[in-house]
């Protein structure tokens, strides 16, 4: 509702407030009209096609997001003893350059 008064020039808010202050199921807002009233009374239907096709998107949709959910992946494999270490750059490690720092064996 808030998009279709928007789309007529609306006031959103205002339109869908008025529409939630009414609790009967068929009342609505008019955009061509800018009324509002019983959507059956003025002619106002969702052509049978449309709903349908909304239903079937919604549920593809879901039917997506339930398998993605539930993906099955590989379990990671571990890597070989010889990848630990010290990651590459610059190189020259820390301390490098401080003379007389050598022969410091822990």
């Amino acid at each position: 509702a808030r998009q279709i008064a928007a789309n007529a020039g609306a006031e959103a808010s205002i339109v869908a407030g008025k529409i939630l202050e009414n609790k009967g199921p068929t009342f609505g807002f008019n955009a061509q009209t800018g009324e509002y009233g019983d959507m059956i009374a003025m002619g106002i239907v969702d052509p049978v096609k449309v709903v349908r096709t909304a239903l079937q998107d919604a549920a593809s949709v879901a039917g997506l997001l339930v398998t993605t959910e539930a993906m099955i992946a590989e379990a990671p494999k571990k890597e070989s003893a010889g990848g630990g270490g010290m990651p590459g750059g610059m190189g020259g490690g820390g301390m490098g350059g401080m003379g007389g720092m050598g022969g410091m064996d822990f």
